[in-house]
């Protein structure tokens, strides 16, 4: 993996504050367990009321938390008073979400002054037995300049 220096040394707290200011993540069960320079982690829980018909976990609770993921790693490498935004992505789905909790990776490929490309996966636990479930690529937006868009 590459290693990236962040322009903010205050990198990780304001990640974690970001992440935290979701209300999404905390809805469904989201948290964050890694920052590091390029890269985080997410782990959220299986919940019942959070699946589509077949019983498996809905792709759009996987999407939104993949997604986070990603859009936090981009922000490690973002200087200060900016913000970050999703512009696109895509994402395979290559598993049935089925398991006792997931880990959503998310991190940079390529940084940029204005955009960002990250790559992110989804992974369900199931006991001792890891699946990837999910591959996301995005691109994100450094937002310069927008008081109310910051984080």
């Amino acid at each position: 993996m590459t290693e990236f220096t962040p322009p903010n040394p205050a990198f990780e707290a304001l990640v974690r504050e970001t992440v935290a200011r979701q209300q999404v993540m905390s809805t469904l069960g989201a948290e964050l367990t890694s920052v590091v320079p390029g890269a985080t982690e997410i782990r959220f829980p299986f919940r019942q009321e959070m699946t589509q018909q077949h019983g498996f976990l809905h792709a759009g609770i996987v999407t939104a938390v993949v997604d986070t993921a990603c859009g936090a790693a981009a922000f490690t490498l973002m200087p200060e008073h900016t913000g970050v935004l999703t512009i696109e992505y895509k994402v395979n789905f290559l598993a049935p979400a089925a398991g006792d909790y997931f880990v959503a990776r998310g991190r940079v490929i390529k940084p940029g002054r204005n955009v960002m490309v990250c790559t992110g996966e989804v992974v369900a636990i199931q006991g001792e037995r890891e699946t990837t479930i999910a591959v996301m690529q995005t691109t994100m937006m450094v937002v310069r300049d927008r008081p109310n868009i910051v984080g």
